[in-house]
């Protein structure tokens, strides 16, 4: 399979980065600044005992003149738009577009302009970060990857998908309810995205702090009533995960839109929180502490938007 990964940064650059350590036919299609960094140290994955360099084929826009079988979309939210129309050229009639983004709005996206069949459903789980070298920092050794046919569109076989994307170097999953998979990542990364903004800090310090446990809890709670009156309610275990995630005692964890938060960068308001909120609201199921901290961000998006213009 031709492979596009649109996006080279913590996720792209991991999960790219794997295939293409792994032999697999990768473009990444990146915009020209990231590009001459690539060309000039490479594509590196780096920590966890770990120091790979590659040099990977790289795409501008303006250089897709052809389809691909399989589109990857790593892409955050404020790229989102441009990247759509960025990766059209590659998008031919029997091209997969996996899009692995948080929420459900980019799916929204690509349906109305692709439509429903090419469009399928993606989570990715990793921790890493772009460092201050352009380098993807893995934080941990999480690497995932779950795909699958969404609801509502049309079926259609993965098997080579699945073969393809498999024993590269990180776990893999083939769905049979990536929707509901879907909703799940969202409760989950949202949650513990609420919990450090709204309480300022690790998710250890705002279990060991009174009440804290309690906050973390009802965040939670929230999520997954949304997910449950959209008609996917979290599986049981599902939501031990999440509520273990954001009351564990003396965790360091932080979610990147947090890392994002506190070090001056755009944030993903309305792809993690607007959406959900709007979904929310629509669904008639109350849910103030993640309005709050939508509102937090969405104030903070517009100050550091007028600073920059």
């Amino acid at each position: 399979m031709r492979i596009l990964v649109v996006g080279a940064g913590a996720t792209g650059g991991f999960f790219g980065g794997r295939l293409d350590q792994a032999g697999r036919d990768v473009t990444f299609l990146v915009r020209p600044g990231r590009a001459a960094v690539l060309r000039e140290r490479g594509l590196r994955i780096v920590g966890v005992g770990e120091q790979t360099v590659l040099e990977p084929k790289l795409a501008t826009a303006p250089e897709l003149t052809a389809p691909f079988d399989l589109v990857v979309l790593t892409v955050k939210e404020a790229g989102l738009a441009s990247a759509i129309d960025d990766l059209a050229p590659a998008v031919g009639p029997e091209t997969m577009i996996l899009p692995v983004l948080n929420g459900m709005r980019h799916v929204d996206a690509l349906v109305e302009r692709f439509g429903e069949r090419p469009v399928l459903g993606g989570v990715a789980k990793v921790a890493a970060t772009l460092d201050a070298n352009g380098d993807i920092a893995r934080l941990s050794d999480l690497g995932s990857m779950t795909y699958g046919v969404r609801d509502w569109a049309p079926d259609r076989p993965l098997d080579e998908l699945h073969r393809t994307l498999s024993g590269v170097g990180f776990d893999t999953e083939l769905s049979a309810d990536i929707t509901g998979d879907m909703w799940a990542k969202w409760v989950f990364i949202s949650s513990i995205a609420a919990v450090n903004c709204l309480a300022r800090g690790a998710i250890g310090e705002v279990a060991g702090a009174p009440g804290g446990i309690r906050f973390a809890e009802a965040v939670v709670a929230e999520g997954a009533a949304v997910a449950e009156a959209a008609g996917y309610p979290l599986l049981e275990a599902a939501a031990a995960i999440a509520r273990g995630a954001v009351t564990a005692q003396g965790s360091v964890a932080t979610a990147s839109l947090y890392r994002d938060l506190t070090s001056g960068q755009r944030v993903e308001v309305e792809q993690i929180f607007g959406d959900l909120v709007d979904r929310a609201n629509e669904l008639s199921v109350p849910v103030p502490l993640l309005e709050v901290v939508t509102l937090q961000l969405r104030v903070y998006q517009h100050r550091l938007d007028a600073g920059s213009s």
